[in-house]
C-alpha cells in the first residue's frame, strides 16, 4: 500500500507536535511537509526534533515548499492562517482536515466554497469521543425536550484564544437542531447583573479558561428534582490527532465536498 502523504500546519503547536507524533506511529501515512508561522523559531529544523526523532522533513514557512509532496494538509491554526492555506490548497488539489476554530460567516463560506473544488473535512473537534458524544446529545434532546433547562460548560487551558469553544457551539447546535430551533436564536453566552428569568427555550454557553486543562465539556439538561449531565472530558490532545488521521483516510477516497467528522464516523 502507498502511504498517504500528509502535511501538517503549525507544526511547532501543541497539537501540531501531537499530530506530528500520531503520523509518524502510522505505518499507512508518510510525512512529507511541516509548515509554521513566520518568525517560529522551529523554522528549517527537523519536524520530529522536538520528538526526538528524525524524518528529514523540515519545517517551512513557505506554502509551495511545504506542499510540494502532500496529498493532504491537516491545519489547526488559526483562522486567517487556514484560510491562506486553503487557497494553495484549493490551487494544487490538495485535500484538507481542518480542526480550526473561530471561523466567522465570511470564513467558513470560503472553505464551503473550496470544497466545490477539494475534499474537506471540516470539524469543530476531531475525537472520535466527543463525535459520539454529539450522537448521544441529539437523541437526548429529543428524549428530553419538554420541562429541561439546557446549559453548556466548557472548560480549556489559558492559551485558548476563543470562546466559546467551537466543540461547545457544535454541541449547541445539535442540540437546538434537535429541538427544532436555530441556535442563533436561542443562544445565551454568559449571564451577569439583573438578566431576569429564563427564557424556557434558551441554551446557555459558559467559558472556563485556565491552567493546562485540555478541553473538557458538560451539557446539562436541569428539569424539576432531576439534572442530567453528559460530559466528556480530554485528558490528551492524542485523541484529536487520531480522529484527524483516521479524517484523511476517509478524504484519500473523495476528490471533493465538505465533510465532518460523523461523515467519518458513519454516524449520518
Amino acid at each position: 500500500m502507498t502511504p498517504l502523504k500528509l502535511a501538517i500546519a503549525g507544526a511547532s503547536g501543541r497539537m501540531g507536535r501531537m499530530l506530528i507524533e500520531a503520523a509518524l506511529a502510522q505505518s499507512d501515512v508518510q510525512l512529507v511537509g511541516a509548515l509554521d508561522r513566520p518568525g517560529s523559531p522551529a523554522l528549517g529544523r527537523d519536524a520530529g526534533e522536538a520528538l526526538g526523532k528524525s524524518t528529514g522533513v523540515k519545517v517551512t514557512e513557505v506554502l509551495e515548499e511545504g506542499l510540494a509532496q502532500a496529498r493532504l494538509l491537516i491545519d489547526f491554526t488559526q483562522p486567517a492562517g487556514t484560510l491562506a492555506h486553503l487557497k494553495v490548497c484549493q490551487a494544487r488539489g490538495i485535500g484538507m482536515v481542518i480542526g480550526t476554530t473561530g471561523f466567522d460567516e465570511a470564513g467558513k463560506a470560503a472553505i464551503a466554497q473550496a470544497a466545490t473544488a477539494i475534499p474537506i473535512v471540516f470539524a469543530p473537534n476531531t475525537s472520535i469521543g466527543v463525535n459520539a458524544t454529539f450522537k448521544i446529545l441529539e437523541l437526548a434532546a429529543r428524549i428530553l425536550n419538554e420541562g429541561y433547562d439546557i446549559e453548556i460548560i466548557e472548560a480549556h487551558h489559558r492559551h485558548k484564544i476563543d470562546a466559546p469553544s467551537g466543540t461547545a457551539l457544535r454541541m449547541g447546535e445539535v442540540v437546538a437542531k434537535a429541538l427544532g430551533h436555530d441556535l442563533k436564536d436561542v443562544a445565551v453566552h454568559g449571564r451577569e447583573g439583573h438578566t431576569g428569568e429564563r427564557p424556557a427555550t434558551s441554551i446557555g454557553f459558559h467559558a472556563i479558561r485556565g491552567g493546562d486543562l485540555v478541553g473538557d465539556h458538560t451539557v446539562m439538561f436541569a428539569g424539576v428534582g432531576e439534572r442530567i449531565e453528559i460530559t466528556h472530558r480530554s485528558s490528551s490532545r492524542a485523541n484529536y490527532a487520531l480522529g484527524a488521521l483516521r479524517a484523511c483516510r476517509f478524504l484519500s477516497t473523495r476528490d471533493k465536498g465538505l465533510f465532518d467528522m460523523q461523515d467519518v464516523l458513519g454516524l449520518k
